[in-house]
């Protein structure tokens, strides 16, 4: 049987990247949500998702705008990361976001997508937005990581076992010899 926390704590195993979603509404006042549930979706045509929370302030904003950006931070951002989290928040007041194509855009970032709605999708407590990519633009860096219900910073060490110690899985098959692939999973 699954619980709530159980169901939380296998996904902050998944560690993935940080974003702040931006957009502007009908008025020009600028709206963003720190978002982690971001993934490419296509490469032709160039598609993207993600996914806020029902719940969130921004959520009919963002759920209606036809255009906005998907600005991914850099573990400098954390602090503004933070801000973007919380509703209420002076979300813009001096991070250096920028307009471009009439929605804002963090020229700091590692990098930053330009998108128009492709798709909306109602999820349970979240809605999936799905937007085609019109401009990218990309800078040198690490990315800020979200894992196990906090923010991180990639450790530069390669992936490879330490003298003396020797990978586990190098030597073995994928599948065991029953097809299975020795996981023990359900």
């Amino acid at each position: 049987m699954m619980d709530a926390d159980s169901f939380r704590r296998a996904l902050g195993s998944f560690p993935s990247g940080v974003t702040i979603v931006t957009t502007s509404d009908a008025d020009g006042e600028a709206w963003g949500i720190t978002v982690s549930a971001f993934c490419s979706v296509s490469l032709s045509p160039p598609l993207v998702l993600f996914c806020p929370a029902v719940s969130a302030r921004s959520h009919e904003v963002l759920r209606r705008a036809e255009r906005y950006a998907i600005n991914v931070l850099r573990p400098e951002h954390r602090t503004l990361a933070l801000r973007c989290a919380k509703a209420g928040a002076d979300k813009f007041a001096r991070a250096g976001f920028r307009t471009e194509g009439g929605v804002p855009v963090l020229p700091s970032a590692l990098a930053s997508l330009v998108c128009r709605a492709s798709a909306r999708y109602d999820a349970g407590d979240h809605s999936i937005l799905v937007g085609e990519v019109e401009s990218v633009r990309v800078n040198d860096g690490p990315p800020l990581v979200y894992f196990d219900r906090e923010f991180r910073e990639l450790s530069p060490a390669p992936l490879l076992a330490p003298p003396g110690l020797v990978d586990r899985y190098r030597d073995r098959s994928l599948c065991e010899a029953d097809g299975t692939d020795g996981s023990h999973a359900a």
